[in-house]
């Protein structure tokens, strides 16, 4: 007597729903996802203004902006030199009755006068971006910059403010990278962004460096 062997079973197939709930991995780093996720946009600018023709694209993750404060110092700094200026200029030509004074004066008046016009676009056009290998940096509208800064590379992440800074609640963030006279400088983050980039970078700098 002969038996028929029994049919094999298709393996099964997933549902749309396992489909769905199947784990993502992501290619950025945790500790740089965190950082992004956090407070780096607590109190920053909301768009980064463009150039009217298509500016540089450069690669994957989300731009992050200056806090808000920095502009308010950025501006009574150069009002300050602009009065400092004006005021010099004035004692000078009433205590010599030299008229000459002005002609310097001016000049300067006139460049402290396009500065305080400009300095709020050019606040707004700094931006920096997380991505998976290293930290991008750009700024200016009709001349732009980028630069690059692998995490592997740096060296130094130091937090500076000065009395203003400190008024507004805002730091510096400067990157020291292997090479010693090479260093980037991030302005006018909130102080809680910046201890927190300053960790995260100093994370994954360290994890970049020993090849973990």
């Amino acid at each position: 007597m002969t038996t028929n062997p029994e049919p094999e079973t298709p393996p099964a197939t997933p549902s749309p729903t396992e489909t769905a709930q199947a784990p993502v991995i992501s290619e950025v780093p945790e500790h740089t996802a965190s950082a992004a996720d956090s407070t780096l946009d607590v109190g920053t600018f909301s768009t980064i203004p463009e150039p009217r023709r298509p500016g540089l694209v450069i690669g994957d993750g989300t731009w992050h902006q200056l806090a808000r404060p920095y502009l308010v110092v950025q501006l009574i700094s150069t009002a300050l030199w602009l009065v400092l200026v004006a005021v010099a200029a004035t004692v000078f030509s009433l205590a010599t009755g030299v008229v000459w004074v002005w002609i310097p004066a001016s000049v300067l008046l006139v460049v402290f006068a396009v500065t305080l016009a400009i300095t709020p676009r050019q606040v707004r056009s700094f931006g920096y971006r997380l991505r998976e290998n290293d930290l991008v940096l750009r700024r200016g509208i009709l001349f732009q910059r980028v630069v690059a800064v692998p995490y592997g590379r740096m060296q130094l992440v130091d937090i500076t403010h000065g009395p203003l800074d400190r008024a507004f609640g805002i730091a510096q963030l400067k990157l020291v990278t292997a090479a010693a006279a090479t260093a980037v400088a991030l302005p006018g983050l909130t102080q809680a962004a910046a201890e927190e980039l300053r960790d995260a970078l100093i994370e994954v700098a360290e994890t970049r460096r020993t090849g973990l």
